[in-house]
């Protein structure tokens, strides 16, 4: 007699190829398929496994973003690998550094202000020549919360204890300005008791008898 194994949970729920259609991203996962079975480079690896991903896992970067990141120390003339797309930031207005840059797309006005600042962007096919193993590259990646739908996850808005932003149909003096404020109105949100903990306690000297 055999057992009876359960297969209620065997679905694997991960991407092995893209969604897209797109020939020319299919030709960098067939590429890149290729080095992450050859080369068994964790690298390769994770470049696989991104260009599968959907767009919202893969956020922009842009490069105020990316210049903070490779200003950090020991990444001097190391190329920056982003599998995604890299933005420009009207709030840097400062010069952009040299940077030779690896991506999936550049913004125009990003590509424009790269290039003037005498860098460098490659495609990923040039990449896999200049370092199949991934040999003098930082992986980056744009932040994943950092959407606005993110901001209304979590729990329900106004209860005690949430951050939640709300979805308000308008913002003024009649729209979502009392419950949770007050006890009248549903109730009065407390504050965290940990936040009365961290509170610093009175020092009281006591009296010296030396």
């Amino acid at each position: 007699m055999g057992i009876d194994i359960n297969h209620k949970w065997d679905r694997k729920v991960r991407r092995t190829e893209p969604r897209s259609e797109d020939v020319y991203l299919r030709l960098l996962v067939k590429l890149y398929r290729f080095l992450a079975r050859r080369t068994n480079a964790k690298f390769n690896q994770i470049i696989l496994r991104r260009l599968f991903m959907s767009r919202i896992n893969r956020p922009p970067l842009s490069i105020a973003a990316l210049t903070r990141l490779m200003s950090k120390q020991g990444r001097e003339g190391k190329i920056a690998v982003v599998v995604g797309t890299v933005t420009d930031d009207v709030r840097l207005t400062k010069a952009v550094p040299k940077l030779t840059i690896a991506a999936l797309r550049v913004t125009t006005r990003a590509r424009a202000r790269i290039l003037k600042a005498g860098g460098e962007i490659i495609t990923f096919d040039q990449l896999a020549l200049r370092s199949p193993l991934g040999q003098k590259t930082v992986l980056l990646q744009g932040k994943r919360t950092k959407r606005e739908a993110v901001k209304h996850f979590g729990l329900a808005p106004g209860v005690p204890h949430s951050h939640t932003k709300p979805l308000v149909r308008s913002k003024g003096r009649k729209f979502e300005r009392a419950r949770g404020r007050r006890a009248s109105c549903g109730y009065k949100k407390r504050r965290h008791n940990w936040m009365k903990l961290q509170q610093p306690a009175k020092f009281t000297a006591e009296p010296s008898y030396l």
